[in-house]
């Protein structure tokens, strides 16, 4: 896998509740903490998208845990696009100490764009095809045969 390039970083606040018995984050926070870079991705690279028509959702998720994370951490999310199809787009996201930049956790995700009135999948919009891409400063589209 090529070294992914962040473009996107969000800040995390720990929360009391975010730390278990043990001390550390639990496991099932760090998906809040994901879903908190994705929703700040978007919000600053497709300012555009009307929420109540148009959706993201996920299809697959799966994370990595590499290290734990302490209530007394810094800790932030990194979020990137790194392939874009017809009607999904892969998602990757880290988890960092944003003083020592070690890596916590690694998430990867499909997603897929969704009509919210209709209630099925859509292709996603150029729009946000071409947002996305100049944003990552690449062409992320699937290309045929790949």
């Amino acid at each position: 896998m090529e070294e992914i390039q962040f473009n996107h970083i969000l800040p995390i606040q720990l929360r009391f509740n975010d730390i278990d018995k043990f001390g550390h984050v639990n496991n099932t926070v760090y998906f809040s903490f994901y879903d908190l870079g994705k929703t700040e991705y978007f919000a600053s690279v497709c300012p555009h998208v009307n929420w109540e028509k148009d959706g993201i959702v996920v299809v697959h998720i799966e994370a990595e845990f590499l290290s734990q994370i302490y209530a007394s951490d810094h800790i932030a999310v990194q979020t990137a696009v790194t392939e874009i199809g017809t009607k999904s787009f892969h998602l990757v996201q880290q988890v960092i100490d944003q003083k020592s930049k070690e890596v916590k956790c690694v998430c990867t995700s499909i997603m897929v764009a969704f009509d919210l009135t209709k209630h099925e999948s859509k292709p996603l919009e150029e729009e946000w095809i071409e947002a996305i891409c100049r944003y990552e400063g690449r062409d992320l589209r699937k290309k045929k045969g790949r």
